[in-house]
C-alpha cells in the first residue's frame, strides 16, 4: 500500500509518540543501560485524547492509566518481551475503565486463548480478563480507526510472525517495524508500505558485524534501517529493539558511527512530536 490516508486531523493536532520501553528480548537493569532505558518494546502515539500504544513490553508498566478515552494496545506478536507488560498496566485494574487489545490472531476467540495461556494459572496469578477493568478483545481487522488515528498493517518477517504498523493522522504517520528482518523481497514491500512516513522506527538489534552470526534469527541492523529510510523516503529513523548485551556505551558508538542527526537510538522517555 503506497497511499495512506489518516484520520480526521483537528487544526493544530499533532502526533505524538512517547518511548516506554525500546528493548529486546529481556528487560536490563542496573549502570549498563541508564541512557537509553532497559524496558522492552511499547510505544505510546498520541492525538488529542486518542491513544494507541504500539506493543504492551514492560514500558507498559510506566504507561498513564488515567486517559480521556479508552486506548488501543496493538501487539505485533506474542512473544514475551512485547506482551509482559499486560500483567501489571495498571488501568486493568481499574474498575469501569475500558482498555481494547489487538493480537495477532485469527479471532477473538483465538486472541482470548492466547492470552489465557500466558496470563493464567500457574504462570499469573489470574486471567487478564477478570482483573477489575474493561478489558475488549477487538478483532485484527485493518485498515482500522481509533479515534482520530488510522492503522495500516503488514506482515513482517520474524520466526513465529510479526506485525508492522503504520499509524497515521491526516497527512502525518510512522511506521513501526520492528523484530524484523530483511529480506529482498520482504525489504521492497516495506519500502512501499513506509513510504513518505515521517518517523520509521526500525528494528536496529544488531551491528553490521554480529548480524553475520545471527542470520534467521529475526532481527536486523540500523545500516539496514538508514537503506530503508532512504528508499521510502522517512523524514526521521529511530532505531528500536536494543540488543540486551549492548551497553550504553555500546549503542552510542553505533549511533556516533551512523553520524546523522535524523538518525538515532530509541531512548526510554524520549517524545517526538509530527
Amino acid at each position: 500500500m503506497a497511499d495512506h490516508v489518516g484520520g480526521k486531523q483537528t487544526p493544530g493536532q499533532t502526533l505524538r509518540l512517547t518511548v516506554l520501553g525500546c528493548g529486546g528480548s529481556i528487560p536490563i537493569s542496573g549502570d549498563r543501560r541508564k541512557i537509553f532505558g532497559g524496558a522492552t518494546s511499547c510505544y505510546m502515539v498520541q492525538a488529542g485524547e486518542d491513544c494507541v500504544f504500539l506493543d504492551a513490553g514492560t514500558g507498559l508498566f510506566s504507561a498513564p492509566a488515567e486517559l480521556p478515552r479508552p486506548p488501543l494496545i496493538l501487539v505485533t506478536h506474542m512473544h514475551l518481551d512485547h506482551v509482559l507488560g499486560l500483567g501489571m498496566y495498571r488501568r486493568l485494574l481499574a474498575e469501569g475503565e475500558k482498555t481494547i487489545l489487538c493480537l495477532p490472531a485469527k479471532d477473538v476467540r483465538e486472541a482470548q486463548n492466547m492470552l489465557d495461556a500466558l496470563f493464567s494459572p500457574p504462570f499469573w496469578p489470574l486471567s487478564l480478563l477478570h482483573y477489575k477493568g474493561d478489558l475488549e478483545l477487538a478483532p485484527p481487522r485493518f485498515p482500522m480507526r481509533h479515534g482520530a488515528l488510522r492503522i495500516d498493517c503488514m506482515e513482517g518477517r520474524h520466526p513465529g510472525g510479526c506485525l508492522v504498523f503504520r499509524v497515521s493522522l491526516g497527512e502525518k504517520s510512522l511506521v513501526y517495524a520492528t523484530d524484523y528482518e530483511h529480506d529482498s523481497f520482504g525489504f521492497a514491500m516495506l519500502e512501499n508500505f513506509a513510504r513518505g512516513t515521517d518517523l520509521l522506527l526500525y528494528d536496529g538489534q544488531y551491528s553490521q558485524e554480529n548480524y553475520e552470526t545471527r542470520r534467521g534469527f529475526g532481527h536486523s541492523t540500523g545500516e539496514k534501517g538508514v537503506e530503508l529510510m532512504e528508499r521510502c523516503g522517512a523524514k526521521r529513523l529511530l532505531l528500536v529493539h536494543h540488543d540486551p548485551g549492548c551497553t550504553d556505551q555500546d549503542l552510542l558508538e553505533r549511533e556516533a558511527r551512523i553520524g546523522r542527526a535524523d538518525v538515532g537510538f530509541a531512548r526510554e522517555g524520549e517524545v517526538i512530536e509530527l
